[in-house]
């Protein structure tokens, strides 16, 4: 069984195929699929496997696996806001899972090429998100539906594997047990 920890730049599509950038760029090691999915416009940790099981065990919304992502928002949220995010929110016709949710310095994450939008008047700050569930760009629009729209979104987390020293592009082998 093979595993990898990869760091999805940004404007890469998770699959291997497909218009623009794909993950095929990357040297990756044959017959991984990705356990789960980044959107385009979202960065940060992937985890790849062969083994479909174990794809399972990260994938399935029974599962229940945490996931940790930083994002950069525009403005800064108030605690009221913050504590919505937390009781769960009603996004098109679902209402999100409590999560937890603060604000945090900033990560330290390597640039993003290209950089994301500065306005002069408008200051931008760091959220720590830790969700359970994993719906179609649902960070994004928690943080939109708080009025604090998602400049940049970079999942560090999956189980107990960080993203730790990856640098955009970078993957290593992991052992799955490092992860659940």
């Amino acid at each position: 069984m093979t595993t990898i920890a990869f760091y999805k730049p940004f404007n890469v599509v998770c699959q291997f195929s497909g218009e623009g950038e794909t993950l095929a760029n990357f040297g990756l090691p044959p017959k991984v699929y990705a356990a789960g999915r980044l959107d385009k416009d979202s960065e940060g940790l992937l985890i790849l496997t062969d083994d479909g099981s174990f794809n399972q065990k990260i994938t399935h919304p029974k599962m229940e696996k945490s996931k940790i992502y930083h994002i950069q928002v525009e403005g800064i949220p108030t605690e009221a806001s913050l504590s919505r995010m937390r009781k769960g929110l009603l996004i098109k016709d679902y209402i999100t899972k409590p999560c937890q949710v603060k604000l945090i310095s900033d990560p330290g994450h390597p640039p993003r090429t290209p950089p994301i939008r500065e306005r002069k008047n408008i200051p931008t700050s760091w959220l720590e998100v830790i969700l359970t569930e994993g719906k179609n760009r649902q960070v994004r629009r928690m943080s939109a539906a708080i009025g604090h729209p998602t400049l940049r979104l970079i999942r560090y987390q999956i189980g107990k594997l960080e993203l730790k020293n990856l640098g955009p592009g970078q993957w290593h082998e992991v052992n799955p047990k490092d992860i659940l």
